[in-house]
């Protein structure tokens, strides 16, 4: 059951909740906290009280967050931009509802190139959604974990929930010792650059903005959503909801169904969707020697 938002502590350091990113006109319904147990379950409790879409939840930190199949979300506060999104997708095909969360992660992702100094394309997209950047190995490294959590799909009263957790003014010394080695923060990939989170909110809601009313007009960014995939030619690890794990070599992805496509010699067309897993690892391609 989502939680009520009464159990969260309305933050007192900020302005009103309609004042906080200028009240972008798309947005029913923003607040902010200090702490939440979840941002997810705070605008669902919205939803399924018959709040409108679009509305927002930002928290400077969760007691409760959630990433993908279980797991945990954490950070320190106001080292993360941690927030959710709420949707009422009657407006889109239910098969195709995964491009809410994929159109929220292009969205950050062009805001967080800008607010931090990056290069175009320099935040990548781990599939299905995760944020990530490559370091001078090429090892990608993650920046954001997001998750959908959707009720009544397909149903009379469709609701569906984007969250998403961007490691953003976190500098490597204070990253936890076992995730150091995987992870990395907008600071860290920008050279130490200081991030201020208000104009990264504010970055992300513009483009999102944009993103989502183009997206009810039925048009999705393939063309960004495709590139910024870097799992496309690389051999991964897949964990599949089942706990079973295979390597496989990802083809490319598939723009209607939002599947992975990985190789597989048991088909005949040399290829499978993949539509639920996580990719736990990804193999760096080896580097071809320089002979001179």
């Amino acid at each position: 059951m989502p939680r009520s938002s009464s159990s969260a502590r309305r933050s007192s350091k900020l302005p009103r909740p309609a004042d906080v990113t200028g009240a972008p006109a798309f947005l029913s319904r923003q607040e902010r906290f200090d702490v939440v147990g979840s941002t997810n379950d705070v605008v669902r409790g919205w939803l399924a009280g018959g709040t409108p879409e679009v509305c927002l939840a930002v928290a400077d930190e969760q007691t409760a967050g959630r990433g993908r199949q279980g797991r945990t979300w954490t950070a320190p506060p106001g080292a993360a931009l941690l927030l959710s999104v709420g949707f009422r997708p009657g407006w889109l095909a239910a098969e195709r509802a995964w491009r809410l969360a994929a159109t929220v992660s292009l969205a950050m992702a062009d805001a967080a190139e800008e607010v931090a100094g990056l290069p175009d394309r320099a935040v990548r997209l781990k599939w299905p959604n995760d944020l990530v950047v490559e370091d001078d190995t090429s090892a990608a490294r993650k920046l954001a974990g997001v998750l959908g959590e959707t009720d009544d799909l397909g149903g009379s009263d469709p609701r569906a929930v984007v969250g998403i957790g961007v490691n953003a003014d976190w500098p490597a010394a204070d990253f936890p010792p076992e995730l150091a080695a995987a992870m990395t923060s907008l600071r860290e990939a920008s050279h130490g650059r200081p991030i201020d989170l208000a104009l990264l909110l504010d970055a992300f809601l513009s483009r999102l903005e944009a993103r989502i009313e183009a997206l009810r007009g039925g048009r999705f960014d393939v063309a960004d959503w495709t590139d910024r995939q870097l799992t496309t030619g690389r051999t991964v690890l897949l964990e599949h909801p089942d706990g079973r794990r295979e390597e496989r070599r990802a083809l490319g992805v598939d723009a209607r169904s939002g599947a992975l496509v990985v190789e597989d010699a048991t088909r005949p067309d040399g290829e499978r969707p993949v539509h639920a897993a996580d990719v736990v690892r990804v193999r760096v391609p080896p580097v071809d020697p320089v002979t001179v």
